[in-house]
């Protein structure tokens, strides 16, 4: 609503709405039409049968060629074959919805997913070495998102990948998540192909935080925990501490019981950002997905994020995304991702000596800057 507000589209929303409305009133009056001359139509044919079996049989009896009982069994004939279609007919606007309902579930428990568990997985140790080998990968047939990329990440190290929106950056977080497959290569965790470990045993050793962050309708230590029984009350705490996001969390009525609305409309962006962090260390990863994760963030809350991101990052293999380059100087090696390619590697110092795409884009930084 507020997006609309502020590009003044009220009137052509209210309209589009109108016309919608109206087409959802036109289905449902045609409904209460079908079903006003159904019911009374089949209850008419109803008595007009149950007359010339009456009138008919009436004659016959008089007649002394059909016996009373005999016309009394044909009219409960009679009653007990129209009742259950008087049944249907006042049912028949539940049967519609019940059969359009169905169909949209059966489409979706027919649908097959494309990211299937292998039948006997491999255990691994998770302990974070992460291999890319000659990985190619598209979203839409040949159109390949990456190309030929291949690199290797040891336990504990700390790798940033940078270049323009489109260069493959987050694909590549998508793929170690395993949240698609490649078309070409094979995507390692610790010597082992991902497409033969469990996907649930690889994504819990895998915490992500994106730039996004998706908070749920109930409270907060609720979106820390994610409901998860596993997780005690002090391991919350704990984890909100080293994030300092019980730097705001305290100053609530409520502390950790503090209600929270879906999205999180009530939290500030930064706000929003801690607790996402706040959760990702609760569930303990061995690997560390940071996608974006300080975009929406100002500069005071930066510098909390960044002191906490130095204890959560210490001891396990982290992955960075980020345009800004000031937040990735630290890492032990930068990656620079060109339409789908790695064109340099190297750590902050040795590529801006080698004065390519990475000295370009930081020079141009410090120019906006």
């Amino acid at each position: 609503m507020k997006l609309i507000q502020i590009f003044a589209r009220e009137q052509e929303k209210f309209e589009e709405f109108s016309e919608r409305s109206e087409q959802l009133f036109k289905a449902n009056w045609r409904e209460v039409l079908i079903f006003a001359v159904f019911r009374p139509s089949i209850y008419m044919l109803s008595v007009f049968a149950m007359v010339i079996v009456i009138g008919q049989g009436s004659a016959s009896v008089l007649a002394g060629t059909v016996s009373l009982g005999t016309l009394f069994v044909f009219i409960n004939y009679i009653s007990s074959f129209f009742e259950p279609i008087q049944e249907l007919a006042e049912q028949f606007g539940t049967l519609q919805s019940s059969l359009a309902s169905a169909e949209k579930i059966f489409s979706i428990l027919d649908e097959k997913p494309e990211i299937v568990n292998p039948k006997h997985p491999r255990t691994v140790a998770m302990n974070g070495r992460i291999e890319f080998r000659h990985v190619w990968f598209a979203y839409e047939k040949e159109e390949y998102i990456l190309k030929d990329v291949s690199f290797c990440i040891e336990p504990g190290e700390k790798i940033a990948f940078v270049g323009a929106t489109g260069a493959g950056k987050s694909s590549i977080l998508n793929l170690i998540g395993r949240y698609y497959d490649v078309q070409r290569g094979e995507i390692l965790i610790d010597g082992v192909n991902i497409k033969e470990i469990d996907k649930d045993a690889l994504r819990r050793a895998i915490g992500q935080v994106q730039q996004d962050v998706f908070l749920f309708t109930g409270d907060v230590k609720g979106n820390i925990s994610l409901h998860n029984e596993d997780i005690s009350q002090e391991e919350i705490e704990r984890a909100a501490h080293i994030v300092n996001a019980d730097s705001f969390i305290d100053k609530m009525p409520n502390g950790f019981d503090e209600p929270v609305t879906e999205r999180g409309s009530t939290l500030s962006a930064g706000q929003r950002q801690l607790l996402s962090f706040a959760r990702t260390l609760a569930y303990q990863p061995t690997i560390l997905v940071l996608d974006e994760a300080t975009a929406n963030i100002d500069t005071e809350t930066e510098s909390l994020i960044t002191q906490a991101l130095e204890k959560l990052m210490e001891g396990r293999t982290t992955i960075m995304v980020a345009h800004r380059l000031s937040t990735i100087q630290h890492a032990d090696k930068i990656i620079v991702m060109h339409k789908g390619e790695i064109r340099e590697s190297g750590t902050h110092q040795e590529l801006l000596q080698l004065g390519g795409m990475y000295r370009k884009l930081y020079d141009l930084q410090l120019v906006e800057g």
